[in-house]
């Protein structure tokens, strides 16, 4: 996994190429398409078929159904706000990386029994930050953070300076990236 995952919402598919490039020129090869929009197989499917270079994954996907539905679009990765077995079921029977939020002991605990150690840890700012992170670690140190909301270039080097953070989530990396393509 690359160490910068963008949070990407295409509200409409002409978008994809924008933002795909602009994430591109930024030096980021990685994108993380929600699926809170219509469009969001279409866009997944669209990416993984121009942008081969590119790790694209699903977000925001809460059920079974629309990780069936990522998968079948390429997606190459699959994040969810929280937990859900269903979804880590279908990831596991495809060999596709499942990243489920987990905040509290008890959710990196059902993550680790399902043979998850890589987790998203969202929202970051409510729950605690950097400082709940190491918190955590000490219970769990084979499990690796993906913290995401609440992270941005005010605070984004102390995240990436623990040990336990495998990447950094944040829709701030398109919003970046779409500035410097713009010259702002």
């Amino acid at each position: 996994m690359e160490k910068f995952v963008p949070v990407v919402v295409i509200k409409e598919l002409s978008e994809t190429d924008k933002i795909l490039t602009a994430l591109k020129n930024n030096g980021i090869h990685c994108a993380e398409i929600t699926f809170r929009t219509a469009c969001a197989a279409e866009a997944i499917a669209y990416a993984c078929a121009h942008y081969p270079d590119m790790s694209i994954g699903a977000g925001t996907v809460i059920n079974a159904d629309q990780c069936k539905a990522a998968l079948e679009a390429g997606a190459q990765f699959i994040v969810s706000p929280g937990l859900s077995v269903a979804v880590a079921e279908v990831c596991k029977q495809n060999g596709i990386p499942y990243y489920p939020g987990c905040v509290t002991p008890t959710e990196i605990m059902q993550a680790l029994e399902l043979g998850i150690t890589t987790v998203k840890f969202f929202p970051a700012n409510v729950y605690g930050g950097l400082a709940a992170l190491k918190a955590l670690s000490a219970p769990f140190p084979q499990v690796k953070f993906i913290p995401t909301g609440g992270v941005d270039r005010s605070n984004i080097d102390e995240f990436l300076a623990f040990d336990k953070i495998e990447a950094i989530g944040g829709s701030f990396f398109v919003k970046e990236s779409l500035e410097k393509m713009e010259g702002k």
